[in-house]
């Protein structure tokens, strides 16, 4: 059953690549571009083309016209694709994108395809629900994170207080960091390379979200004692969220490095947002406070969220 399963994957990306030759002709370089999505998507589970996908991303730094181009391409194979290896693929091919250095890419807004309610029709749902649930979570992940990169682009009224801005900010990152960690294979039958792949990507873009989320608190908590009760509260609130969402942090990489996730085991702790803060800015509130607040407790996260965007860059 899997070796048929491989060979009618490979006949369908053979098929997809002679329909692409016919179809792009007309246009300079067009089948070039979408041969190398055809491979680099390919219905082979046990084969993860990154020749063609850093050609991919090549092409689109040399050239960034080329971006719209790929990504009309990728999103008809993704429209037509009923298999979760394509979708998976595909989806990780979109993540390199949104990390791509081309300023166009921050422009994308939200993804051209709708995989909300994938599902695999392949293999039968008993085999499949796992990694169904998986792509779903994923897109929606990257969906909203490509959103949100668009609406910073698109600057925020100057009428709004800075600290409203960052308070804003966080919130929105917060959320994205709620819907990364709901990104975890949940059936046994997952424990395949593509997933693994996958989460390492996964596990990444976990701490470049996290380590901008204590930059950012550094920031606020810098200016606490000169805002309003109301910007107090907001603070407050995101400190709690954060607090939460460490512990969270910490439960899911002791889940990915016991499930084999390489790049679980490169970040060894979490820095947690410490109680005394939450503390502090609730006395704010209460406006019994005169603590003078620095940043060194973030230190550690700023470091980290180097680190992190490097890696981004370099598997881009």
């Amino acid at each position: 059953m899997a070796m048929w399963k491989r060979a009618t994957g490979a006949i369908k990306d053979k098929n997809s690549l002679v329909v692409a030759k016919f179809i792009t002709r007309g246009a300079f370089g067009d089948h070039d571009l979408e041969a190398a999505i055809i491979k680099a998507t390919s219905h082979d589970e046990h084969d993860i083309d990154k020749r063609n996908t850093r050609m991919l991303f090549s092409w689109i730094r040399a050239s960034p016209n080329t971006l719209c181009p790929l990504v009309r391409a990728l999103s008809r194979r993704m429209e037509k694709t009923r298999s979760w290896v394509v979708a998976i693929k595909g989806l990780m091919l979109v993540h390199g994108l949104i990390h791509c250095k081309v300023p166009d890419a921050r422009k994308m807004g939200r993804l051209p395809f709708d995989f909300s309610s994938f599902s695999d029709r392949h293999s039968r749902l008993s085999k499949t629900w796992g990694f169904n649930i998986f792509i779903r979570q994923y897109f929606v992940f990257l969906d909203e994170r490509a959103a949100v990169w668009l609406q910073d682009e698109n600057k925020t009224a100057e009428d709004v207080p800075l600290i409203v801005r960052q308070l804003l900010k966080l919130r929105k990152r917060q959320s994205l960091l709620d819907m990364l960690l709901k990104i975890r294979p949940r059936a046994d039958n997952m424990k395949v390379p593509l997933i693994l792949e996958a989460m390492d990507c996964v596990i990444i873009e976990i701490f470049d979200v996290y380590s901008r989320i204590c930059s950012e608190i550094a920031k606020v908590l810098m200016q606490v004692h000169s805002v309003g009760k109301l910007e107090a509260a907001m603070a407050l609130e995101i400190l709690r969220k954060a607090t939460s969402q460490g512990a969270q942090l910490s439960q899911y990489f002791e889940f990915c490095k016991k499930y084999g996730v390489l790049k679980a085991n490169e970040f060894q702790t979490v820095t947690e947002i410490p109680e005394e803060d939450v503390q502090e800015l609730e006395r704010i509130i209460n406006g019994v406070s005169d603590k003078t607040y620095k940043n060194d407790d973030f230190k550690e996260n700023d470091q980290m969220a180097t680190v992190v965007r490097e890696e981004n860059n370099r598997r881009a």
